[in-house]
């Protein structure tokens, strides 16, 4: 735990969840002076999944938050990286398809780090100041506003929290989603694409004659309705492997997965999809000995991302396939303008639902055209090989430019934005910078 500065807010805070996003919001609204309640389901602070990549973005709002300097000290762990993918035949001797990097817009701006959750996680947890007060096993049910204007949070156990303002952090199942939008209208649904996901040593894979250069580059190989995504992770010495399979014959929301989302399952059932690639997939995936199996789920664009005076951010607001890389980071993007906002000092508790809603007028929009295009990002990589998308030029019309808007977003530009629209409307005063 560290020190803060003492609380100078007249609003209590709860954050429901307390993964990556939940956490970064805690010690970035610590660091404005602003004590929150985190509230986590599970009995302690854990992350589910291999490793995560952040792009220069994401790298900008956690700078923001006073957390990515903790995260780059972890400096075997934090994979320095350019964010530029190469992309690669699935089939065949893997020729190359597109270079990224070849782009001539590109610069040396646009890098990013892949990092394991876990290791996210232990070098955030420090920066949680001790006036940060942390629950677990509070799985919450529901939210309500109170006579006196208060949200009251209700959990599992029985209990209950009341707060001035919740952000609900809890991520793609989110209960706090409710209090937001109306329940009974379906929103999150499977995309039917599965992904399988492990780790294995770049020694092994070099001792399988791969040649792909997997310990410095991101990179993709992509097939009709199958693509690989690897990045390196513990400076190299690691390949974080997603093998993603789509079903096209059927229409997106039609199936509903009953069992698990997430679960082991046996390694033939990997090298069936996969058969007929080419050597270095088939190496990869020869070494995920355990795969996990993901079912890809996503969330339909909110309309809002706020009722009242609760905000969501993260997965919870924006649940997206990773095909961009960039559901992470746009949940960081939400996190650190809500922090500046309320940080602000013109934010008190009388005009707390006109902040909210500067927030959500300036994300709602932005991570929304994330998540569409991360969807249309993994639409491209599987149709290499149908006409259209079956050569190297096809396929740099498809792809080049996708990532500049994530990457380039002026986040400092969204707070003056915010700012000066609260001005406008009367909720700060204009003298206040």
């Amino acid at each position: 735990m560290s020190s803060s500065p003492s609380p100078t807010k007249d609003f209590r805070v709860a954050i429901v969840g307390g993964g990556m996003c939940g956490l970064a919001c805690a010690v970035g609204l610590a660091r404005k002076g602003i004590r929150a309640d985190v509230f986590e389901a599970a009995p302690k602070f854990d992350e589910v999944g291999a490793g995560v990549g952040l792009g220069p973005n994401a790298l900008r709002a956690l700078k923001g938050l006073g957390v990515l300097d903790a995260i780059l000290a972890r400096s075997e762990d934090a994979q320095q990286t350019a964010r530029q993918m190469l992309y690669l035949s699935g089939i065949g001797a893997h020729e190359e398809v597109y270079d990224y990097n070849n782009s001539s817009v590109f610069t040396a701006a646009d890098n990013g780090i892949g990092i394991y959750r876990p290791v996210f996680l232990d070098a955030v947890l420090p920066l949680l100041p001790d006036s940060t007060a942390t629950h677990f096993n509070k799985r919450c049910t529901s939210i309500s506003t109170t006579a006196s204007g208060s949200q009251c949070i209700r959990f599992a156990d029985g209990t209950t929290h009341e707060a001035d303002l919740v952000i609900g952090a809890d991520g793609i199942k989110s209960t706090s989603r409710n209090a937001v939008v109306d329940a009974d209208k379906k929103k999150l649904q499977f995309t039917n694409t599965v992904a399988y996901r492990g780790l294995v040593p770049m020694d092994t894979l070099r001792q399988e004659g791969v040649t792909t250069p997997l310990n410095t580059r991101l990179c993709s190989f992509i097939g009709i309705d199958k693509h690989l995504i690897t990045f390196p992770i513990k400076s190299g010495k690691i390949v974080n492997i997603v093998a993603f399979a789509t079903d096209n014959s059927v229409p997106v929301g039609s199936v509903e997965v009953t069992g698990p989302w997430v679960e082991a399952v046996p390694q033939q059932e990997l090298l069936d999809r996969f058969d007929g690639w080419g050597h270095d997939v088939q190496a990869m995936l020869k070494h995920l000995k355990s795969p996990s199996k993901w079912s890809i789920h996503a969330l339909t664009p909110l309309d809002t991302f706020v009722r009242g005076k609760i905000a969501l951010v993260g997965d919870a607001a924006h649940a997206m396939t990773p095909h961009l890389g960039s559901g992470v980071g746009q949940g960081f993007e939400d996190v650190f303008l809500l922090c500046e906002l309320l940080g602000h000092p013109s934010t008190n508790l009388s005009n707390l639902e006109a902040v909210l809603k500067a927030y959500d007028t300036i994300r709602q929009p932005r991570a929304n055209m994330v998540l569409e295009r991360s969807f249309r990002a993994g639409a491209i990589y599987e149709s290499f090989g149908k006409p259209g998308y079956s050569t190297g030029n096809e396929m740099e019309g498809h792809l080049a430019g996708q990532w500049e808007p994530i990457w380039r977003h002026d986040l400092d530009g969204d707070v003056v934005e915010a700012v000066a629209s609260l001005k406008e409307q009367g909720s700060f005063p204009a003298v206040t910078d």
